[in-house]
């Protein structure tokens, strides 16, 4: 007998003497009690014994701090969390499964023995605890673009949080972060809605096949809705979008994460157009809980109800405002007590109603049947050793390398020889598990220092050299000279967490690290600067003087990932999630929005060589014309993310099985000259090394000039998110001339039965089939090569998955 199924016994015996309405036994008093009967009847028969105090009790979740074993009896509380940082001591995984089970014991002895439900914050690994591992923020996940890695992270990070009694994890966080400004940046997956949705894969891992599986905790898709999109990026601001790019943008993860069974969905604390999102009953009940179809239940952020009224403080108009909006549990950390009461009050006056209050307690007692609390109530201790696991440090190394992302590497200077010759670090996060894990690590905030256990990136890189090599490390550069073979500089950001994490002035390296850099460039030494940090900096000013760059985010415990990098043990393969600044006056940059970004989203170079290939390339690649006229097309291509060795490029038309030579470039783009109008014609890219060996890059390209001038645009539209009945589609609409274009429209052919319900950047008409796009006052001035962006949400028949062909741009 597992220890589970020991505590289960012991729960059900305790159950059994506390309840008052008929003897003990040792098979189920109650229907409720009878795991073989459906949830839904299992429900409805413990709501039929509830007493109103004892519904108010499930809605209502307080802070361990606030809150003694004797509480959650005498109120007959739902739930308890810990907050960030809020940890018993000892602050072990054997110390946190005793708390646990303290509370869910008292839980137990209430008259009917409803399982409370224990939330935290393990946002990226259990953080709270010490000795977990750390994987890397969101931020570094979304770089390796790897849905299937994240599933695993989902699941490892289940098996510790299971091993410490917890049952219900307030992640993932499914935030879209479009102003790299904000404190929470790097709790996303990135800055287009794709990404994101695709890294809900987590909440599989977290929730694993079944709720009442093995190690299965209840997931929280947050913050809903919209909170990477307040203006300025503002912490608990203002997102002003209208309906339909509020849909297009924020809204599909959610989708996502809901058709993933999620069990249930935090609400932000930002407002939509100066409306507080905890007392939006649209966005909550008639989106969330209706269209969408969410049978979770919703919970409040941190004392998030009090926000409602604009006054300070919890209110009765916040309570009921926030119930009524469709809040389910409300988590009141401290003032637990104050909204039992207040919400009494409003219930029994009828301005919350009774269904209402069934409506919730049904959602949270059904998640609790379905995790199985009311069968296994208690720790499954067999899962308290994986906390910090071999394995699971293992998997976390893993993730840190997959998400690297090089952006320099002049000469070839990575990856570096793990043999021979002296290698100089430095650098404030370079040996700093504290700097290297971020916010929501062992603290709310974060804090510099060996904070837990892990391997810093220093000695990640000690672990890595070989035979004959040595690893000096200065934390300043202090030492340094001409004798080193390549200095490292790991340097960024110190932790922080949301508000104190807000940046609304300059977003660059601080004077210590520009100092420790100048100091290591001053020797003479080629220098790699690693960047520690939870969002892009802005570094275009330094970036030319720098050897190599890699962006390493915050990658946790596991060091040695980075290290695994820059050696060439595992081969970079990262991508960038965000669009890099050029200047923090950009902000906010995102992609298809023609600001020129310093690295393009979606960048990332590999350390492969060119290899000779005399033959033109079949597979398809990424279209590459970004130009075409009647005279000229200019090729760009994705040289930038393969281009170690190459010396330039050669651009040649294929015809059949023939090649002739179109063009040489030592950079992208190269431009084609003599085309005859209105004439296809299919180009290669090679790359070239200084040897004349070449490869190909980005497959075959077959472009169609114009019919003359200088003048032209192409669309490229993309399926933001789609359901049985509509859709949302982004277009990115790019100025392919050689002049400056003033006006574009855009065509395309809604199939039958397809209505458009709403756009945004664009002005929209609709004759029978055909949709006319055309541009908004803001967006009709495009530059060469420059671009923008348009949307529009459709209905469809029921079951029909078409979606709109036939785009042209004019």
């Amino acid at each position: 007998m597992s220890m589970r199924w020991m505590s289960r016994a012991a729960a059900s015996l305790l159950v059994a003497a506390t309840l008052v309405a008929s003897p003990a036994t040792a098979t189920a008093a109650f229907p409720y009690q009878d795991p073989t009967l459906p949830v839904p009847d299992r429900v409805a028969d413990l709501m039929s014994r509830m007493s109103l105090d004892e519904k108010l009790g499930q809605m209502t979740q307080a802070e361990r701090g606030s809150v003694s074993a004797s509480d959650i009896t005498t109120y007959r509380l739902g739930s308890v969390l810990s907050g960030g940082g809020s940890a018993p001591s000892p602050n072990t995984a054997a110390g946190w499964a005793d708390m646990y089970d303290r509370f869910q014991n008292a839980a137990l002895a209430t008259p009917l023995g409803i399982p409370m439900i224990y939330g935290v914050d393990a946002v990226h690994g259990h953080n709270n605890v010490h000795g977990a591992t750390i994987f890397p923020h969101n931020i570094g996940l979304g770089a390796s673009r790897d849905p299937a890695l994240v599933e695993r992270i989902g699941r490892a990070v289940a098996e510790e949080v299971s091993g410490t009694g917890i049952d219900w994890n307030f992640a993932p966080c499914l935030c879209v972060a479009r102003n790299d400004r904000w404190g929470r940046t790097y709790e996303s997956f990135g800055e287009t809605p794709e990404v994101p949705s695709s890294m809900a894969t987590i909440v599989t891992g977290l929730q694993g096949a079944a709720l009442n599986g093995p190690a299965s905790v209840l997931a929280t898709a947050k913050h809903y809705v919209g909170d990477g999109g307040t203006t300025g990026g503002t912490d608990q601001g203002d997102t002003q979008l209208s309906e339909a790019e509020l849909r297009a943008v924020h809204l599909p993860p959610f989708r996502a994460a809901v058709e993933r069974g999620v069990g249930s969905v935090m609400v932000s604390f930002s407002s939509w157009n100066g409306a507080k999102l905890h007392g939006h009953q649209y966005l909550i009940t008639t989106v969330l809980k209706g269209e969408l179809a969410f049978g979770g239940f919703v919970v409040s952020d941190w004392n998030g109800i009090d926000q409602i009224d604009g006054a300070a403080g919890m209110s009765a108009s916040d309570v009921r405002s926030a119930v009524n909006a469709g809040i389910d549990m409300i988590m009141v950390p401290t003032a637990w007590r104050q909204f039992i009461d207040l919400l009494r009050a409003e219930v029994q006056a009828g301005r919350v109603s009774t269904a209402r209050v069934d409506d919730a307690v049904r959602r949270v007692l059904t998640k609790k049947f379905e995790l199985g609390l009311f069968e296994k109530p208690l720790t499954d201790r067999a899962y308290t050793a994986t906390v910090g696991s071999a394995a699971h440090r293992a998997l976390a190394r893993e993730a840190v390398a997959k998400s690297q992302v090089v952006l320099k590497n002049s000469a070839n200077l990575l990856p570096l020889a793990r043999t021979g010759g002296k290698i100089f670090v430095a650098g404030k996060s370079a040996d700093d598990i504290g700097n290297q894990s971020g916010g929501w690590t062992i603290s709310w905030q974060g804090s510099p220092g060996n904070i837990t256990p892990g391997t810093t990136i220093l000695q990640g890189i000690r672990n890595t050299v070989g035979s004959g090599a040595t690893v000096t490390y200065s934390r300043d550069g202090g030492g340094i000279d001409g004798s080193y073979r390549v200095a490292i500089a790991v340097v960024g950001e110190t932790p922080y967490a949301e508000g104190e994490g807000d940046r609304p002035g300059s977003l660059g390296l601080d004077t210590t690290d520009l100092n420790t850099i100048a100091t290591l460039r001053a020797s003479g030494v080629p220098v790699v600067v690693v960047l520690v940090s939870g969002r892009p900096l802005d570094i275009a000013a330094q970036v030319p003087n720098w050897n190599a760059l890699v962006a390493a985010w915050l990658p946790g415990t596991e060091g040695q990932g980075v290290a695994d990098v820059l050696f060439g043990v595992v081969q970079p393969g990262g991508k960038l999630p965000m669009t890099w600044m050029s200047s923090a006056s950009q902000q906010p940059i995102n992609s298809g929005d023609g600001k020129t970004p310093l690295f393009a989203y979606g960048a990332g170079l590999t350390y492969q060589p060119p290899q000779n290939d005399t033959s033109p390339p079949t597979a398809p690649g990424t279209p590459a014309a970004s130009s075409i006229t009647a005279s000229s097309v200019a090729l760009a291509w994705a040289a930038s993310s393969d281009n170690v060795g190459v010396t330039g490029y050669d651009v040649v038309r294929v015809q059949g099985a023939t090649e002739t030579p179109a063009a040489t470039s030592a950079t992208s783009p190269a431009t084609v000259t003599g085309l005859a109008a209105s004439t296809s014609y299919t180009f290669a890219v090679y790359a070239r090394d200084a040897a004349g060996n070449r490869s190909p890059r980005s497959g075959t390209v077959t472009v169609t000039t114009a019919g003359g001038g200088t003048g032209g645009c192409s669309v490229t539209p993309s399926t933001q998110t789609q359901w049985s009945t509509g859709y949302v589609i982004q277009a990115a609409v790019t100025n392919t001339g050689t002049t400056q274009k003033s006006g574009w429209s855009v065509t395309f052919t809604l199939p039958p039965g397809h209505t458009v319900t709403g756009s945004w950047n664009t002005a929209l008409s609709v004759s029978g089939q055909t949709v006319t796009a055309r541009n908004a006052a803001h967006n009709g001035t495009l530059a060469p090569s420059g671009g923008t962006s348009f949307g529009f949400q459709a209905t469809r028949p029921n079951g029909d998955t078409a979606v709109p062909s036939a785009y042209t741009c004019a």
